[in-house]
Parts: structure tokens; C-alpha cells; sequence
């Protein structure tokens, strides 16, 4: 069992090796691609973005402006804030706003469907949007100028393209520890599996912000599943299940705020565990009819990734305990601790390669990615446990948990 385990982990390894190689060399790729259209001049689409926002105040007002300063043609945008139920000062900050921009507006969710998650919020919004193209952004999100225009032209110049997405920033990446965990891992997950995967097979799954949708597609679907915690993955689900695509354009880029306590950290990832374990459960039997086969068994490894990280972590540190403390006994020989030692060199290179697209292999980022495994990966653990606990165990309840959010910070 221990040699089928150590034979696993490497089988993970060279796969994600494989996406990072590809993930790499689609960085420049997309570059070219991006010079291509600016130079063929695609027309753009009128397009819609919406922000759920429930007690958003810390943050909204902020938001909006990056929307406002979007390089995309006045006449062509919409902003709608669905405002869920807040009882702060959303509602009138974003007032003020839309009286001195037209191009802003808020809907109010009538008070009997509020607070009810992301998803609702979002499918009572739909209701109230002009336009054929859908863009979501939270409200936290600071979007670069360009990045919904850069969105725009990849969307209308494929048709087999259900959806865009780019790529997420931390913006508050230098306040802690923390924060600089969490800013290398979202780009370690966007550089590695975002971009190797649409290399390899020409997919990737949605986030929960800066991304354009097509209308007609929501609506054959049938909006957002109002019972998912992780509506962006079980929407990607359903997106390929329909025969469309989602292409990751690495180079639309916003810059959103991540949990600077670990209490909202813990909080928000169990959220999203919880989430995939509804994904899971609802699609395990549907997801391997999806064609072509390669993309059906990718999407039931996103589905289940949280659980094979756990698995993995759990089997590579029972690995270090054996061959580089000797707490445990092997009977079958092998080169047990030259097999973790380059396995967890791999990991360290793999990220720092990855964090050189963005320019931010520093000397520190590098000897944090050496520490995360110690500490930040092994945090996953108690995630997944709880996650496990609440939804198989005890049952709970899926409800909505709104990530706290902390002062802007400019990018």
C-alpha cells in the first residue's frame, strides 16, 4: 500500500509538471493572441457587469470607480450592483454614484428573496441587465482598464467560447504572512492549472469574478444553481456539459482582496470545500459522459481536488516521517527520501518558474514557498475534515458565508 501510495504521488506530480510546462508556454501564447486581436480589431459587444453586494460599504464605492475607468466604450456598458439585502450603506453610496454616471444603476432584491447567496442574488439581477454579454465582478474587485475589454475580444472572436475568464490579483498581498501565502498560491493555481489545462485540453473553469458570460447560454441553462456554494464550479460543469468552452486569457487582470485573518481564511475555504462536495455529489455520474472524455475525467479531478490534495499531503508527510525522521518502519526497501527530497524540490521550482511570469520570484517568495508546505499545506487538512464533518456528518445546512472584507488597498 505504501508503494502504491509513493507511486500515486508521483503520478500527480508528473501530470502537474505537464501542466506546468504547458501552463508556461501559454503565457506566451496568449500574448501573441492578444496582439492579434488588437490588430484585427474585433467589434465589441454591449456588455453588462453585475455585483452582488450584500454589506458592501467597506468596499463599493472603490469598486465602482475601477469599473468607471474601464477602457471600453461608454455607450457599450452597463454596471448593475444587486444589492442583497445589505443593511449598511451600499445602497446609497452606490446612488451617488449612478447620479453623477448613468452607466451605473442599482437593483434592490426585494426583501422577501434577499440574503439568500451569490447564485440568487446573481439570477435576480439577470432579470434586470440589457445586454447579451454578462460580466461578474465582486464587490471587492479592483479591475485593471483594460481587462473587460481584453475579455470582450477573445468572447466574440470564437464562438465556441461559453465563457472568458481572466486573472485574479492579490491586492493586499504584502499585509501579512498570510496574505503572501495566499497571493502565491492563486498564482501558482492560475499559472499551473488555469493555463496548462486550456493548453492541454482547451478548458478551464470559471472563478467567481472577472469573467464574461454569454446571456443566451445562462439563460439555456437556466441561471445560477441557487443551492451551490461554489457557483463558478458548478456552472463550468454545466458549461461543457452544453459543448461550450471556457478560455482563461491570463492577461485580464483584477486585483480582489484575500482573508487577512485565518478565521475568515478557515471560513471561506471551508465554504468552498462544501461547495465542491455539492458538485461532487451532484454530478459524479454525469461528468464522465462529457465529451471529449479527457475533459470529462479533468473536470472530475477539479471536482474532487480537494480531497486528492488531502490525500496527497497526508501520504507525503507520512513519507517525510518515514525517510527523514525514521518514526516509521518501511519493510520494503526503497529510495524513499531521495523520492520525497525531489518531489518537494519539484513543487519549490514549479512555483517559482510560475511566480516569474509576474515578476515575483523575490528571494522571500521563494523561501515561502518552501516554508507553505510545512505550514500553509498543511492547514488544508483541517479544511477538508471540516468540510467532510458538516456536510456528511452532521448534515448542515448550505448557507451562504460572506467573506469579511478590510480596507482597500490600491494595487
Amino acid at each position: 500500500l505504501f508503494v502504491f501510495s509513493v507511486i500515486i504521488i508521483w503520478f500527480m506530480l508528473a501530470y502537474q509538471f505537464i501542466l506546468f510546462l504547458l501552463g508556461y508556454l501559454y503565457g506566451f501564447r496568449s500574448e501573441r493572441q492578444r496582439l492579434a486581436l488588437e490588430r484585427d480589431a474585433v467589434p465589441l459587444p454591449a456588455i453588462s457587469l453585475m455585483i452582488p453586494a450584500h454589506n458592501e460599504g467597506i468596499v463599493i464605492t472603490h469598486t465602482l470607480e475601477a469599473l468607471l475607468r474601464l477602457n471600453y466604450p461608454k455607450d457599450l456598458l452597463e454596471i448593475l450592483v444587486v444589492n442583497d439585502g445589505s443593511t449598511d450603506d451600499t445602497a446609497e453610496q452606490v446612488e451617488v454614484i449612478a447620479l453623477r454616471d448613468p452607466r451605473v444603476r442599482l437593483f434592490n432584491v426585494p426583501k422577501e428573496f434577499a440574503a439568500r447567496g451569490k447564485s440568487a442574488a446573481l439570477n435576480r439581477g439577470l432579470l434586470h441587465c440589457k445586454h447579451d454579454i454578462i460580466g461578474i465582478y465582486d464587490a471587492d474587485n479592483l479591475p485593471e482598464p483594460d481587462a473587460v475589454l481584453l475579455l470582450a475580444q477573445q468572447l466574440v472572436a470564437n464562438p465556441q467560447l461559453g465563457a472568458v475568464i481572466g486573472k485574479f490579483r492579490c491586492v493586499n498581498k504584502r499585509k501579512n504572512l498570510l496574505t503572501r501565502f495566499i497571493n502565491l498560491e492563486s498564482l501558482a493555481f492560475q499559472w499551473i492549472v488555469q493555463a496548462g489545462r486550456w493548453r492541454l485540453l482547451r478548458m478551464s473553469t470559471l472563478p467567481g469574478t472577472n469573467y464574461l458570460i454569454r446571456r443566451s447560454l445562462l439563460e439555456e441553462l437556466g441561471g445560477w444553481d441557487e443551492q451551490a456554494l461554489t457557483e463558478d464550479a458548478e456552472m463550468s460543469i454545466r458549461i461543457y456539459q452544453a459543448g461550450y468552452l471556457v478560455k482563461f486569457i491570463p492577461y485580464a487582470v483584477t486585483w480582489e482582496q484575500e482573508p487577512e485573518t485565518l478565521r475568515v481564511w478557515f471560513r471561506q475555504r471551508v465554504r468552498w470545500a462544501r461547495g465542491n462536495n455539492y458538485v461532487l455529489e451532484k454530478y459524479i455520474t454525469q461528468v464522465f459522459r462529457i465529451k471529449p472524455r479527457a475533459v470529462g475525467l479533468e473536470l472530475f479531478y477539479s471536482m474532487s481536488v480537494y480531497y486528492i490534495f488531502f490525500v496527497a499531503i497526508l501520504l507525503s508527510d507520512l513519507l517525510f516521517i518515514t525517510a527523514w525522521l525514521g518514526l516509521v518502519s518501511i519493510r520494503v526497501p526503497g529510495p524513499y527520501k531521495e523520492v520525497w527530497t525531489f518531489a518537494y524540490l519539484l513543487f519549490i521550482l514549479e512555483i517559482v518558474i510560475a511566480l516569474s511570469r509576474e515578476k515575483e520570484d523575490s528571494p522571500l517568495n521563494i523561501f515561502l514557498i518552501a516554508a507553505s508546505y510545512f505550514t500553509y499545506c498543511q492547514l488544508w487538512i483541517f479544511v477538508v475534515l471540516k468540510a467532510a464533518y458538516d456536510d456528511f456528518i452532521r448534515r448542515r445546512e448550505h448557507l451562504w458565508v460572506k467573506t469579511e472584507r478590510f480596507r482597500v488597498t490600491e494595487p
